[in-house]
């Protein structure tokens, strides 16, 4: 078989890979279908146009002008070129800037503008049209952030993740959660899914998109004071931070591995750095600040290209970056695996096998000042053997990043999307199970003044472990079936002596699986988190009937909770507010109607994962859609507050 044809095989097996296997990788993307389209589609043509109106992809004029001036680095093994498998869920604005005028345009200055518009069209399968190039929204009369900056008001991820507002903050009584409603929305132009974590802080609402742009907007009246335009999808929330004398920045990253910090009130670049320079590094964790520092967690997409035969699997590891706020230099870099991957092996095809590899990070990092303690969860090893690093909660030295402690809580877990293929000989011999730690690990401070642990896993269990040494294990609850999907999946919330625990557990995890639903408990739980004991569960029935393949009724979204409710978003495109005393419901609204936007472009919702809801200031903010791992996708952002008297 000649290298061509093998590269073209590879990019068959590749794209059927994202759609029938990429849907349980958390820390990973792909694609799907447009809003109005919330069905299975046959095609990864379909599912990224809508349509199958772009043809045989292999045809398209794009596709020889990619083999011959992108291909050799992005279809390789190039460190700082992302893979194919990143450009492909790229938005052909982001494509387009990057080839125009953005890092690339010096390799496509020989490029006339229609071969550059082929390109984007044969990566992103998606037409481009001058109306998309800008974002759409209606803009303020001062276009500037005036509102002082309270840092005493910023909660969540970020700033701490127990995801609690105190009532100082949210301004909302348990009566004003009952009587919320809609006041006003955002569409996000040519988007299919919605899930960077909004954040409330300055009379406004700070957000990232599919497309890359972030919006600073007047959080009254939706209007925007300023967008940023970043070099590809913007899924980590947003940060404010004060640094400096008196600055306040804007930080997130986005998903081919930058570090952005943006002037907070005119939406100006202060800086941005390179987080990781691995071809299939990505930030899907939000980045904690504390006391000037930002602390970045990288993960990566390595596991998709490792299904490639050909494909040397794997040299990326997973790590926590701390940069200084005000200038981007780094002061520290902890890797989850201490030691850079080496040849260990060949596999039955001749390719050399590198290892220890993974152990991503793809959840936002805990920070106690205090204890000079920062934490953060690690994901299954990419190849044979697997080491003690993947699946581990990993203390390190705010300072230094010099680790203190590290705890596995499962042994063996190697897994790619090789794996999921016949005789594939990329699939490490422990094949999964891919049960990382998918949620933000949780400090407490109990009624005793003891301090623990607390982390859920996507097998559907929480457990506590002491904080000192994380040897010790205090409790340990099962409270889901678990799956590749999970469980406990994007973010517990701690609020007192409580833990909130949505859990998702998919029946059909689209890998090959249909689980037991007899053993499934789709919802949220509460918890003692001193002893772990069940105060409460609240299992959702399944509402999303026959004609919505992609609806489910769990909870993969973080919860956010007040003092007296949580508020979660589930995969069936309901919001529910839960009372904190027994978990019923005290408000609820379907996200998945169509809605009339501030900005004149057409939004609906779908499922929600990735970014739960911000609250503060008497607004509960809230995206909706996540058109990834099959689930229904969306463009809404929806802003509430009480009803008027």
């Amino acid at each position: 078989m000649s290298k061509a044809t093998r590269l073209r095989k590879w990019s068959f097996l590749r794209r059927m890979a994202f759609i029938t296997l990429i849907s349980f990788l958390p820390s990973v993307n792909t694609v799907a279908a447009v809003p109005s389209e919330a069905k299975a589609l046959e095609s990864l043509d379909e599912m990224r146009a809508g349509t199958g109106e772009l043809g045989d992809r292999t045809k398209m004029p794009g596709a020889a002008l990619y083999a011959e001036h992108c291909a050799g680095c992005h279809e390789g093994q190039v460190y700082k070129a992302p893979h194919t498998s990143w450009l492909e869920m790229m938005s052909v604005q982001t494509l387009y800037r990057a080839l125009d005028q953005g890092i690339m345009r010096q390799q496509a200055g020989g490029l006339s503008d229609e071969q550059k518009r082929d390109i984007v069209e044969y990566i992103a399968q998606t037409r481009l049209s001058d109306a998309a190039m800008a974002p759409t929204v209606a803009w303020c009369d001062e276009r500037t952030v005036t509102a002082p900056f309270q840092p005493e008001h910023m909660t969540g991820w970020g700033t701490d993740t127990k995801r609690f507002v105190p009532g100082s903050s949210a301004q909302l009584s348990t009566e004003d959660l009952s009587r919320l409603e809609l006041k006003w929305s955002f569409g996000f132009p040519g988007a299919t899914r919605a899930r960077s974590q909004p954040a409330i802080a300055m009379d406004s609402v700070f957000v990232g998109s599919q497309d890359g742009t972030v919006y600073a907007f007047d959080l009254q009246s939706g209007c925007a004071r300023w967008t940023y335009s970043a070099r590809a999808e913007v899924r980590t929330g947003i940060v404010l931070g004060a640094v400096g004398d008196g600055a306040v920045h804007a930080f997130f990253g986005d998903i081919i591995g930058n570090v952005y910090a943006l002037d907070a009130r005119t939406g100006a670049l202060v800086w941005q750095q390179s987080a990781d320079d691995h071809h299939s590094a990505t930030l899907t964790g939000t980045p904690a600040f504390a006391k000037g520092r930002l602390y970045v967690p990288v993960s990566s997409l390595e596991v998709i290209p490792a299904a490639n035969p050909d494909y040397a699997c794997c040299t990326f590891r997973g790590h926590v970056l701390a940069l200084d706020g005000l200038t981007g230099a780094s002061v520290w870099d902890s890797f989850a695996i201490p030691s850079e991957a080496k040849a260990v092996a060949k596999t039955s095809q001749g390719t050399d096998v590198f290892a220890p590899s993974g152990a991503p990070v793809w959840t936002s990092p805990t920070i106690d000042l205090d204890k000079n303690l920062l934490i953060f969860g690690t994901g299954e090893n990419y190849s044979s053997p697997a080491d003690s690093n993947s699946d581990s909660i990993i203390a390190v030295d705010l300072d230094t990043g010099k680790r203190r402690w590290s705890r596995q809580t499962f042994e063996k877990d190697a897994w790619n999307v090789a794996c999921m293929m016949a005789d594939n000989p990329n699939c490490p011999e422990e094949d999964g199970p891919d049960y990382d730690q998918s949620s933000s690990p949780l400090i407490a401070t109990l009624e005793s003044g003891e301090a623990i642990v607390i982390a859920g896993q996507k097998d559907g269990t929480v457990f506590a472990i002491d904080w000192e040494t994380g040897a010790k294990k205090l409790w340990e609850t099962k409270l889901g079936r678990g799956s590749i999907q999970g469980g406990v999946h994007f973010g517990m919330a701690l609020a007192g002596n409580t833990v909130y625990v949505p859990i998702n557990d998919m029946n059909d995890t689209r890998n090959g699986q249909w689980l037991d639903p007899a053993k499934a408990k789709p919802g949220i739980a509460a918890l003692n988190a001193a002893t772990g004991e069940l105060l409460w569960q609240h299992v959702q029935a399944d509402t999303c009937g026959e004609a919505r393949e992609l609806c489910d009724p769990g909870i993969s979204a973080p919860v956010t909770a007040l003092e007296d409710a949580v508020i979660a978003g589930h995969l069936d495109g309901v919001i529910r507010i839960y009372s904190e005393a027994d978990g019923s419901v005290l408000w609820e609204f379907d996200t998945t109607g169509s809605f009339e936007t501030v900005n004149g472009v057409a939004a609906s919702g779908g499922g929600m994962s990735g970014a739960g809801a911000a609250v503060g200031a008497g607004h509960v903010v809230m995206n909706s859609g996540y058109g990834l791992y099959f689930h229904e996708p969306g463009n809404a952002l929806l802003i509430f507050a009480p009803k008027a008297d």
